[in-house]
């Protein structure tokens, strides 16, 4: 595991986001444990919604658990210790 803190600089879905710097050759944050709509599907505009005003153009603890097949850091994801 892997400890370490980024900015949040663009939310891509209710899960997944872009981070400030690259971490073991990713930008891309995937939140371990959570899965919302897709793009396209019911509530995935409420869920990216909410992510951009819990982490957008904050800094975010990661607590990095993996690499998937697209090459996502999968990360448990802290804000101000919560």
């Amino acid at each position: 595991m892997v400890r370490t803190n980024a900015m949040v600089m663009r939310v891509i879905d209710g899960d997944t986001f872009d981070i400030d710097h690259e971490i073991n050759g990713s930008t891309r944050v995937r939140i371990a444990n959570i899965d919302t709509p897709e793009k396209g599907m019911r509530g995935a505009g409420d869920a990216r919604s909410y992510l951009e005003k819990m982490i957008l153009g904050r800094t975010v603890t990661l607590d990095i658990r993996a690499i998937d097949v697209y090459h996502r850091l999968i990360a448990y994801v802290y804000r101000n210790g919560k």
